[in-house]
């Protein structure tokens, strides 16, 4: 059975009003001298203004149930394109004058943004769109489909880099192995022409490529011969376990480039740094557990796939973690978050943010430890003071625990009561025993503390008794050390007891899925097997665990 993990974290903005803040925000970039620092503030703009054409595309389709020639959002495409190309000519070196954004007329009142996941996790690049771009050999002129959401900004990218019009964005429904297109006449008669070399543009494929699949078939199947469809992905591999024969087919023989960014990334480093000594050591995919413990037995499981890009620097005696925390104003986010943490006591030195690339001390004395009591609740108090908007309603959280774990299908909680009680925080989301370490002074640090509050998954920001139920689980503590915790940070009892088994299932969920995504690595399956077999052991009696659990609360 399929785990519930995975989720989408949306904001609701007002277009007009969003505009506003790009244009001030375009005012204060043109005073930034050339440099790293003027490039990563120019690119936040544009995956901001992206972000905002994507929310009107969307909300155009969502009135109209199809993808149209909608003014608005050619209005904007246009200024995005424009500002894509400010962006290629800052990476290569220039210093652009920036046109100003404005609003045009027919906007929705309100638009739904969507997290770009690419520039959010796993440091995907528009730079790098435009790097691969330029690799394609095309029989005619370009013509540029971008998959919404996050296809958006990388096909403005890619219109600009190859002088193609602004691009039209497409919206891919139906089921996630089966998508389809939903186009107005008036669109596909614009699509369609027998000059052209159309070029696709998305983040993945994912585990079936059926967004990218939809837009080429409906290509095909209009006339278009398959030598003339492109694709531009986020990654070299093949197409998921879920693709279907056709388009395996044709995505074994198109062109599809794809750039990366690394040779760039120490360069970008030394800028804060200095010059380091010798390469960057990628310890990503849990390459970082032989410096954590050298008890291999002792490793906790990882998933290469959810788990961020990191590298080593050392420089001279010290030690720098080089860590993808997000590009735009999602990595400026994690570096405000880090510096909290750090002028608490409970973080790393934070040395600053290269462009996406968060970069802390790191400290090769420190230790695997298990908190005292009165750290978990030092710690965790310093979450609550840190208000967010709701991530994952508990209605949802409940589907999900059912759904993961069937054994709690007759699980009833009073949700009408307990929402309202809930006050949402930046978690920590994430309260795993390995990620605790003592310093040779005493000091506690908590690792991997900035991102699971805004993770590709369901949870979001929840209510402190999440991080507690964390904790609980996690650390395996005894009830009354629960309930004195419960009673020294004020959460809600109910909510907590609420919270255990909902944690629980979800952790559940998440290493059986990593299980068996993992088959190609089969003693890292078996430490997620093996986690989530110790986690169902404490659900294994579903009502009686849940009433223990709300007496523990």
């Amino acid at each position: 059975m399929a785990m519930l993990v995975y989720g989408d974290h949306d904001q609701q903005l007002r277009p007009r009003n969003r505009l506003a803040e790009l244009e001030r925000e375009r005012r204060r970039l043109e005073a930034l001298p050339t440099g790293l620092q003027r490039h990563a503030a120019l690119t936040s703009l544009f995956i901001d203004l992206a972000g905002l054409v994507q929310g009107v595309a969307d909300a155009c389709f969502a009135e109209h149930e199809q993808d149209s020639t909608w003014p608005a959002e050619r209005a904007l495409m246009r200024q995005l394109v424009d500002m894509a190309e400010a962006v290629v000519l800052s990476w290569q070196g220039g210093t652009p004058a920036l046109a100003p954004i404005f609003a045009p007329a027919g906007l929705p009142r309100e638009v739904r943004v969507r997290l770009p996941e690419g520039y959010a996790f796993y440091a995907l690049y528009p730079e790098a769109y435009a790097i691969a771009a330029r690799q394609l050999k095309l029989s005619g002129p370009a013509k540029v489909i971008g998959l919404r959401s996050i296809g958006t900004g990388l096909a403005a990218v890619a219109a600009a880099t190859l002088c193609a019009p602004p691009p039209a964005t497409l919206r891919p429904v139906g089921h996630p192995f089966d998508r389809k297109l939903s186009l107005s006449p008036a669109l596909a008669a614009e699509l369609l022409d027998d000059r052209s070399h159309y070029v696709i543009v998305d983040e993945g494929p994912g585990l079936s490529g059926s967004s990218f699949g939809a837009v080429a078939d409906w290509l095909e199947n209009h006339g278009i011969p398959a030598e003339r469809i492109a694709f531009l992905p986020g990654h070299g591999g093949h197409l998921g376990p879920q693709a279907n024969e056709r388009h395996r087919a044709r995505w074994a023989k198109a062109q599809r480039p794809v750039a990366a960014l690394d040779d760039h990334l120490q360069g970008w480093n030394e800028d804060l740094l200095g010059p380091i000594d010798g390469s960057l050591a990628d310890i990503s995919g849990g390459q970082w557990r032989p410096l954590w413990s050298a008890a291999e037995a002792a490793w906790p499981p990882v998933n290469p796939v959810w788990e961020r890009r990191k590298f080593l620097a050392r420089r001279g005696p010290d030690s720098w973690l080089v860590k993808f925390a997000g590009l735009g104003r999602i990595g400026q986010e994690k570096l405000t978050l880090a510096h909290h943490l750090h002028d608490a006591g409970f973080g790393a030195e934070v040395a600053g943010l290269a462009h996406g690339w968060l970069i802390q001390r790191w400290h090769e004395d420190a230790a695997p430890t298990r908190p005292t009591s009165e750290e978990v609740a030092r710690y965790l108090r310093l979450r609550s003071f840190l208000p967010a908007e709701q991530g994952a309603s508990l209605a949802d959280l409940l589907a999900m625990a059912r759904h993961n774990v069937p054994a709690l299908g007759r699980w009833s909680p009073d949700l009408d009561t307990l929402q309202p009680r809930l006050r949402p925080v930046r978690i920590d989301g994430r309260m795993a025993a390995h990620e605790w370490l003592r310093l040779p002074s005493g000091q506690l640090l908590k690792a991997d503390a900035l991102d699971h509050h805004a993770s590709h998954d369901l949870v979001g920001c929840q209510d402190l008794a999440w991080d507690l139920a964390g904790a609980a689980v996690e650390l395996d503590l005894p009830e009354d050390e629960v309930t004195s915790l419960q009673q020294q940070l004020g959460t809600d009892p109910d909510l907590l007891a609420f919270y255990l088994p909902a944690y629980t299932a979800f952790r559940i969920g998440a290493h059986r899925i990593s299980a068996s995504m993992l088959a190609h690595w089969p003693e890292e399956q078996a430490r997620h097997k093996a986690a989530a077999d110790r986690l169902e052991a404490r659900l294994s009696a579903p009502v009686d665990a849940i009433e223990h659990m709300r007496h523990v609360a």
